[in-house]
């Protein structure tokens, strides 16, 4: 068979709510736990503000936007009582396992997790034999999304250019910084928390398409199919 040139030499995915079906469980975690501290938010105000962001940004806005001021605690029980929860209900995306393991071009993963979230998460639905070590996080750079500084790393690390890179995220905060990054942008609304009927974005966190479900990565790009697998 020819060789198919792709149009990319890297796919970059994020984690949570685009490998892991994860924001729902931490957006409702919030909600609950800002509640017994008596502010109450719901989930459309969680997904619009908080998520693909790191926790001490979140911190941060919930101090600044509603003056109110954490327990010290906080930030420690929720993430353990979050991890608890994951043990139970944490699951991978539909198709994600076969779309990795069917890639015939280089792929990592670029997420705002803490590392130790997203190892266990990654191991505990079995991504972790697919993606090995190749998984960076924020706190490796020197700010988080939606700056450009995570997608720039791991391309680099990667060694590829930037242009010739393809971002699969799923919040806005993750587009701004894929766009910011120079990188073609996917936005995957196929987790719990979002859906095809997820509004249009604002016009600074446009994808350049969305991907509704990874069944159909492989329709949308099939030079991205490794040779090797049946097509």
């Amino acid at each position: 068979t020819h060789m198919r040139m792709s149009e990319f030499d890297l796919v970059i995915f994020d984690c949570d709510g685009v490998l892991i079906d994860s924001e729902i469980i931490s957006a409702r975690m919030l909600v609950t736990e800002l509640a017994r501290l008596g502010l109450s938010i719901d989930l459309t105000y969680v997904e619009r503000n908080f998520l693909g962001r790191s926790y001490p940004v979140v911190m941060e806005v919930i101090r600044r936007e509603f003056g109110l001021d954490l327990p010290p605690d906080f930030e420690s029980r929720y993430r353990e009582n979050l991890l608890a929860i994951f043990q139970t209900e944490l699951k991978v995306v539909p198709h994600v396992h076969e779309v990795i393991a069917a890639m015939g071009v280089p792929f990592c993963v670029a997420t705002s997790s803490s590392p130790r979230r997203a190892e266990m998460s990654l191991a505990l639905v079995g991504l972790t034999p697919l993606i090995g070590d190749r998984v960076f996080t924020s706190t490796m750079v020197p700010r988080g999304k939606p700056a450009p500084d995570l997608f720039l790393y791991a391309a680099a690390k990667m060694g590829a250019e930037p242009a010739r890179t393809l971002v699969i995220e799923d919040s806005l905060t993750g587009i701004r910084a894929g766009l910011a990054a120079g990188m073609t942008v996917w936005r995957f609304v196929g987790g719990s928390h979002l859906g095809p009927d997820t509004p249009e974005e604002p016009e600074d966190a446009r994808p350049h398409r969305r991907l509704v479900s990874f069944g159909e990565f492989f329709q949308i790009a099939p030079d991205l199919k490794s040779a090797r697998q049946p097509a």
